[in-house]
């Protein structure tokens, strides 16, 4: 009997890539986490359950018969509540494994929202439930847009960071990660994986976009109170938010420790090379173009 494995976020970009990626392995069945009921879709090719984490008697008749879950969460303070009602009910239900997708930084991280995502590793960690721990660095998509705004539009590069270097990972490889460990389970319990293959300021993805798209591209680095406007007026939740744009002033600044380490698991766990910033261009060259 397949395990059946449950994806939450699985319309975002990682849980809909991990998704796809596990149907194409056998012995494991990707269940998709949905908060409409009438989303949920039952059949040989796709499976999904509804599961509100703000409505926890959604909880456990969600996880009946679930053997592993992919735990990702919003970005907001919700998290830690959501997150603490999902895993007592996970312990409860006997689920086996949990993997967690978290955030940047080292364990003592004094960046506030990284340290949430971690609260919440303790608290996998404390209930008993098995556990492999994904710790991804900054999402290459982010290049395509955050929160509803376009980062690249007319051959400029709009972002809040200065000329701060950073540790850069595609979503379609955190999903390849994830795909592998949730599979593949015994082989990683107890393990937290830091994911970031590339170090680049913008200034120089701004060089190898031009290079590629054969168009100048240049990166104009923006006020972080921009940033926190606009994604609030977009509608996004004020405390992660605001977690974010201070981390931004930072790195700006005077940097945060750790953000230019780089990490060399992923050709070890999956058998092939990272995407690099040069990858990810040339696959996404249509959204850049001008």
């Amino acid at each position: 009997m397949d395990r059946r494995i449950l994806i939450l976020g699985a319309s975002g970009q990682v849980g809909s890539n991990l998704a796809k990626k596990l149907s194409e392995r056998p012995d494991v069945m990707p269940i998709s986490a949905v908060r409409r009921v009438d989303a949920v879709v039952t059949g040989e090719q796709s499976n999904s359950v509804f599961l509100d984490l703000d409505r926890p008697e959604t909880i456990a008749p969600a996880l009946d018969g679930i053997d592993s879950i992919f735990l990702l969460t919003g970005y907001t303070v919700d998290m830690l509540r959501q997150s603490k009602s999902l895993i007592d009910a996970a312990r409860k239900m006997s689920v086996k494994h949990i993997v967690h997708l978290g955030a940047c930084g080292d364990d003592d991280t004094d960046v506030a929202h990284y340290g949430w995502h971690q609260f919440v590793e303790r608290y996998i960690e404390w209930s008993g439930i098995p556990f492999t721990h994904l710790r991804p660095e900054v999402f290459l998509e982010n290049l395509l847009g955050y929160s509803g705004v376009r980062t690249v539009s007319d051959g400029v590069i709009r972002h809040y960071v200065g000329s701060a270097r950073q540790v850069w990972v595609d979503v379609d490889d955190i999903a390849e990660v994830a795909a592998v460990v949730l599979s593949e389970r015994d082989q990683h319990l107890g393990k937290t994986y830091r994911l970031g293959y590339e170090l680049r300021s913008l200034h120089e993805i701004a060089e190898i976009m031009s290079r590629v798209m054969g168009k100048p591209y240049r990166y104009e680095a923006r006020p972080p109170e921009e940033f926190l406007r606009n994604v609030l007026e977009a509608g996004a939740e004020p405390a992660y938010m605001d977690c974010a744009y201070r981390s931004f002033i930072r790195l700006g600044t005077e940097g945060i420790p750790g953000s230019e380490e780089v990490f060399d698991n992923f050709e070890q766990l999956t058998g092939r090379k990272p995407t690099s910033v040069e990858d990810f261009i040339r696959k996404h060259a249509a959204e850049f173009a001008y």
